[in-house]
């Protein structure tokens, strides 16, 4: 590919329309943003799974008939706009996110990179191809059952399935929307961390969005504890390289300080089996199904018969599900309760682009055996590549952990892959005291996650008059920055909490950019730790430090 962004893309307009690509940004547009661009992605071009709103472009689902042109970003793309990059296009999938092989889209096929003859994994088959290619820096997928994981091992890049909630779904076309999550595909877990924090933004618009917070910080970095399938219930269907390649990578885990432990795979398994053989087909329908009925003959068969199989399952089936998954929920918390992370294979085999043709549902439904538990159970986890079939096609690991753990997967990640690891803020002895300022005030949005990490209010004040407060561009939700200043300074409202030396320590690990945790300074002349800003980031900022605090500035 040629080097520069904006060569790159002239090659990827020419290649519109087809099988990676449904629609790319004109390349006059493309250079404008481009040009435009500031922040700590500036230069960083990305793809969106065409299930995701991104503008200036129209967003399909891999079905051209339900096409229609978004009002506004999905927050994720946005968020990853305010920090510099730039979108290149939208890419196939699987219609409506319906599929875990590429090939169930109107545009045909989309190939492994490594092998042509073999699929590339889906739904999110164009996302990782683009990556993959080296045609994109990053991309954005979906992941309902594994979408996400799937065409990342395939190709041979590592996907990151964070915790539900994390990266807001809004402004995307549902498969489940319980389940659904946003992923992240780079070529490195390095570039993975440096998306993160511009991904993970809490959105109140978003019924399904959570605070992010992070949960057994330093697991990935030492020794651990890895679970896997009893040897019997392993399932490889017959494809002996497959079985391999898991036995190496497993020992390749142990090598670095992990101890495997067998357990009983048979609650995840049931759990897996509930999104396609339970009603949650019906959370399908209830997305696109009515819309099915209408357009059939314009749909993917092998995707319209599956929604459609979800219009009349009757709601005592919903509740008995329900019922049984949270038992299983249950038992997934007893085992992480005894072990650090789960590691079983992405796929156990793949398949030509030929065998799937000829048998689309069964082999696809392989292809989900060790994937769909994930999101049913609240699970993080990252897909991280583990060698290769004598073909060619990347084979791979799913690394999960309970939800918020997604620091430590990452971690391990690294440490699998060679990376090195970043270096973690040390966490002071005792009780912390913590300002803030704006989201996390009481009442406000992010107030959640103190309350998560068992923070008490430990006094309502103000900061010393040598600070001013802007409100922030392009934050989601809406932030305050705070400065502190040689002269005309104000004192500002603020409250301090009190939290432990680790929930302290678990707070400012997922403190986004461009917020920092700096030393402040409060009326009666003590200092506290406390939230700062990047200082880029107030030349688009409005001063607001006139009205004195975050609250008056929302009630203006």
């Amino acid at each position: 590919m040629p080097a520069s962004p904006a060569e790159r893309h002239a090659a990827l307009y020419a290649e519109r329309n087809g099988p990676v690509w449904i629609d790319v940004v004109s390349p006059e547009a493309f250079a404008t943003e481009l040009a435009a661009a500031t922040g700590p992605l500036a230069g960083k071009v990305f793809a969106v799974k065409d299930n995701i709103d991104a503008l200036p472009l129209p967003t399909t689902a891999g079905c051209p008939a339900y096409r229609y042109q978004p009002p506004e970003d999905n927050p994720v793309v946005a968020s990853l706009r305010a920090a510099g990059a730039v979108v290149a296009g939208k890419t196939t999938l699987d219609q409506f996110a319906t599929g875990l092989v590429g090939v169930r889209s109107p545009w045909g096929p989309c190939r492994n990179v490594l092998n042509p003859a073999y699929i590339s994994g889906g739904s999110s088959s164009g996302s990782a191809v683009a990556v993959a290619s080296g045609q994109v820096d990053f991309a954005l997928g979906t992941d309902t059952a594994g979408s996400g994981r799937v065409p990342c091992i395939l190709n041979g890049i590592v996907g990151y399935k964070p915790t539900k909630g994390v990266l807001s779904t809004r402004n995307a076309v549902p498969a489940c929307r319980s389940l659904d999550c946003i992923t992240l595909m780079a070529r490195t877990v390095a570039e993975l961390r440096e998306l993160a924090p511009h991904a993970r933004r809490y959105d109140p618009q978003d019924p399904m969005s959570r605070p992010w917070h992070s949960v057994r910080d330093g697991r990935g970095q030492g020794t651990f504890t890895f679970a896997v399938p009893l040897p019997e219930q392993l399932q490889f269907f017959g494809d002996s390289e497959a079985a391999e390649l898991y036995a190496a990578a497993c020992d390749k885990l142990a090598s670095l300080g992990g101890t495997k432990i067998e357990i009983d795979y048979a609650p995840f398994a049931e759990a897996a089996a509930l999104l396609y053989q339970g009603p949650w087909v019906a959370e399908r329908y209830a997305a696109v199904g009515e819309w099915l009925e209408e357009h059939a003959a314009e749909a993917d068969p092998t995707v319209a018969k599956i929604i459609l199989g979800g219009r009349d399952l009757k709601a005592s089936a919903v509740y008995r599900a329900a019922i049984r998954l949270a038992e299983l929920r249950r038992i997934s918390d007893e085992v992480f309760e005894k072990v650090d992370f789960l590691v079983v294979p992405t796929v156990p085999s793949v398949y030509t682009i030929a065998e799937v043709e000829a048998n689309p549902v069964e082999l696809n439904s392989r292809l989900g055996t060790y994937n769909n538990f994930v999101n049913l159970l609240d699970l993080a986890a990252v897909a991280v590549p583990a060698g290769h079939w004598s073909h060619g096609v990347g084979f791979g690991l799913n690394l999960v952990a309970p939800a918020f753990a997604d620091d430590s997967l990452l971690d391990l990640a690294a440490r699998f892959l060679g990376e090195p690891l970043p270096k973690r803020m040390a966490s002071p002895e005792g009780p912390v005291s913590l300002a803030v300022v704006g989201a996390h005030l009481h009442g406000q949005p992010l107030h959640g996650q103190l309350v998560q990490l068992g923070a008490t209010l430990q006094q309502r004040t103000t900061t010393a008059a040598a600070y001013k407060l802007y409100a922030l561009a392009n934050t989601q939700p809406a932030k305050p920055g705070l400065e502190r200043v040689k002269a005309d300074g104000s004192a500002i409202e603020i409250e301090v909490y009190t939290l432990s030396a680790e929930a302290f320590g678990r707070f400012t690990a997922g403190v986004p950019a461009p917020m920092t945790i700096g030393n402040l300074e409060l009326a009666d002349g003590t200092w506290v730790k406390g939230f700062m800003c990047e200082p880029y980031v107030l030349a688009d900022a409005t001063d607001i430090t006139s009205y004195g605090g975050w609250r008056a500035y929302l009630s203006r």
